[in-house]
Formats: structure tokens, sequence, C-alpha cells
């Protein structure tokens, strides 16, 4: 968003929903807040979601600003705000958008306070792509509010890196030592906490990865976690920072078949004996944005599509094995105890996990204030992975620069805690390559 100041931003509901102290971030500008917002938001003060608690903590804000206050404006210390509440149409919008919507509301409230002050620059702020259509399609400026988005999508770490033309001798070093100093290795420079390298020349190579704990490069070989196998390099990295308790935060990314959440999970099992229990979670996006409510039958008939490609993985892992095999039935026992559940995000909320393998998935339908609630649950001793596609986002109002995941990722990089690798490919089948990769 522009930062030149006296301009006036008319808020959407979406944007308040979505980062509930963002009135604060527009500096000595001035904010109006539509009376269509506020109704809008009188929808959403009960509930459990994340954008109900962001419904209550922005009214509780703005009801606290405005104390002493006599009329519709109040000051925010560095600027002002304004609640709007003439509902009269503008010819030109009523024209344009004959219904009667809050959307058209709020375009209208910003499109008149263009035309009363022409001398200053009105910008509508909402995540709804099509609202920002349509207001420009009057001549309106529409922004989308961007403060936790990332820049450069192409500056998003992967972390990996590929080192070419190796000495020889240094892969060799590294296949006969736990570690070497990082000084001793020429062909590393600037290495970053928990950074994977492939390492190669003509002749040889080795995998690799900085351990921020000891200050050194260690080798990376090919962990099996619950009878899984990698079977590319990121997979092998990502293994390797699943099974590592020192590091407390770790997000996988990649395309559909890459095998996100299926190493999660078997890492989980694998080191199932370091932890209490074992969650994982997702967030429930319903299919065209309809309610849980239009489903038919029970609240966990109603849940179970939304879990059935977790317990699809669990299956997967499960069926390496004979019925009669310990590590079958130990799954199964996991289940029966509660010791592994599967379940939607929204009832870990409010929770505190103590030494728990937390994994979330599809974290990209995450907004970056869900993510850090999500972090913030985590107690003495809990581990937690995220796992997604910022290319494949189900949310109406996040993109691949202002997900959660994306978000994540880009504010950890560097932490020793942290580690992040980002899954290139698909290993579901050879058809389901070639069909991510060619439709």
């Amino acid at each position: 968003m522009s930062k030149n100041l006296d301009k006036i931003f008319v808020l959407d509901t979406n944007v308040i929903l979505h980062d509930a102290t963002c009135i604060h971030h527009f500096e000595n500008n001035e904010v109006v807040i539509p009376i269509s917002v506020l109704e809008e938001l009188d929808q959403f003060k009960r509930g459990n979601e994340q954008i109900h608690f962001n419904a209550r903590d922005f009214l509780r804000s703005l009801d606290d600003l405005s104390t002493g206050s006599n009329n519709s404006e109040f000051n925010k210390g560095d600027g002002k705000i304004r609640v709007l509440v003439n509902h009269d149409w503008h010819p030109d919008v009523e024209a344009s958008f004959q219904e009667d919507c809050p959307d058209h509301r709020i375009i209208n409230c910003a499109y008149k306070l263009k035309i009363d002050n022409p001398d200053r620059e009105v910008i509508l702020v909402t995540k709804d792509t099509n609202m920002r259509l349509k207001s420009r399609s009057l001549g309106l400026s529409a922004e989308d509010y961007s403060r936790d988005a990332i820049e450069d999508l192409r500056q998003v770490y992967t972390g990996s890196r590929l080192v070419e033309n190796v000495g020889t001798r240094e892969i060799d070093e590294l296949y006969a030592s736990q570690g070497i100093d990082v000084a001793g290795l020429d062909s590393v420079t600037n290495p970053i906490s928990n950074e994977n390298f492939i390492l190669r020349n003509g002749q040889k190579s080795i995998l690799a990865a900085y351990d921020p704990f000891e200050s050194k490069i260690v080798r990376v070989d090919k962990p099996t976690a619950y009878g899984i196998e990698p079977r590319n390099a990121e997979q092998s990295f990502a293994i390797h920072m699943l099974m590592d308790n020192r590091i407390q935060l770790v997000t996988l990314s990649g395309k559909a078949g890459t095998g996100k959440t299926l190493l999660a999970l078997a890492a989980a099992l694998e080191k199932r004996s370091d932890f209490r229990q074992i969650f994982l979670a997702r967030p429930i996006v319903p299919l065209s944005n309809r309610d849980l409510g239009f489903l038919p039958g029970d609240i966990q008939s109603k849940l179970d599509p939304y879990m059935q490609p977790l317990y699809d993985n669990l299956s997967v892992i499960r069926h390496q094995f004979t019925p009669n095999d310990k590590r079958a039935v130990k799954i199964d026992e996991m289940l029966e105890q509660d010791k592994l559940q599967i379940t939607p995000l929204a009832y870990i909320r409010g929770r505190s996990l103590q030494k728990a393998f937390f994994i979330v998935d599809e974290a990209q339908n995450l907004t970056p204030h869900e993510v850090k609630t999500v972090i913030t649950r985590a107690g003495e001793g809990t581990k937690v992975i995220f796992t997604g596609d910022i290319h494949q986002i189900d949310h109406p109002y996040l993109d691949k620069r202002s997900n959660g995941l994306t978000y994540l990722i880009s504010r950890m990089k560097g932490q020793d805690m942290f580690a992040h690798i980002t899954l290139e490919k698909g290993e579901r089948s050879e058809l389901a390559e070639l069909a991510s990769n060619l439709l």
C-alpha cells in the first residue's frame, strides 16, 4: 500500500476479518469505516473461528478509541478514523450496480468520498478481487491489503541449494566424517540455519545440511521413517529435518503428490516415543464457500470429507505392513487411545499442546495471523509441522503472496529452530506427475 500522507482509506469487512489491527497500519492518513462494515461485523461476533476472534478484537479496539468522542470521528494517535453512516446512493453507482448489497454500499461510500474530496486520494482497501475490479470500473482506486504479503514470490526461500563443481576432497571428507566446519568447505558460502545442499561435481555427489547447533555442514543420508523411504533429494532433506527434535518448526511446501503430508506423518510415527500425542489437523475451507451446515448428516459426517485425505495418508503407511505386523497394530492402538488424532484445525484452537508432534496440513489456506495463533499453542517439547501448496489456495481472500505458509517461510528463514524444504518432484505416480506438469 502507498505510504504518502493525507489519503483516505476505506476499509472493506474482509480486511478487518483478516487483520484485527489493520487500522493501526495506515500511518497518519484518514481511515473510513462504512456503517455497512460494522453491520457485517455484527454477524461475525459469535463463533470460535479466527475471523470471529478478529471481529470481536476489532470492535473492542474501535470502542476503546471512540470512548469520549461524541460523534463519528475520532483520533488513533497518528491519524483519524471516521465511521460513515450516510447510505444515500450516488447516481453513478446506482446506475452501475442495481443490487443493494454490502459490497455495493461500501463501493458507494468510497465513490462519494472521492467526489466530495477531489484534492485527496481515496483508496478502497479490500481483499475481494471482484470488488477491486468493480471499484476500478468506476474510476475508483482499489488496493489489496498487503501488509503481510511477500513482495516478490521469486524470492521465497526453497530450503535447498545446488552447488556444482565441488572438490572431490570435500565430498570425500563429508562421507568420512560426521560434520565439517563451514570454513573447511570452500564450495559452501553463507549457509542459512538448516539450509540443505546438493553438492556435486562430474563424478560424485552428496547431500548435506548446515547444522546451526554445531556450526557444521553435516552429511544427509537417506533415512527411513516408519517404513517410508525417500525417493529424491528433497524428500531425504524433509525426513532429516522432521526427525531432528532440535528443530521445533518445519514447513514443507510443494505441489500435490510430492509427499508432504505422508513424510510428516511417517516421521511422527517414527518419533512417537519422544512425544505424548500426534495431532494431524487441517483447516476446513468448504467448497464454493458454502457452510458446513449445507452438508447432510451429523457433525462427524460433515467433517469426514475434509479429513479423508489425512486418513488416506495413514492408510498408505499402514498398508506397507501385514495386518499383524506390530507397526500396523501400533497405529490402530494409537488411534484407539487418542494418541494419534486426526481433527479439524478449529478443534485445536484454544488448547495448549504439550510434548506433541503437531502436523497442520493445507496450511496455504491459513492467514498469517492464523498461523501465528497455531504456533503460539505449542507448549514445551512440541514440534509443529506446516505442509501445503502455495499454488493451490482455496481461501477466497488469500493468494500466493499473502497466505500464511508463504508468510511463515519468509519470516522464519534463518532461525535455528526452523527448517524448510520445497518438494519439487511428484512421487504419487508417473500419470499424476505428467498431469501436474502438462495440464
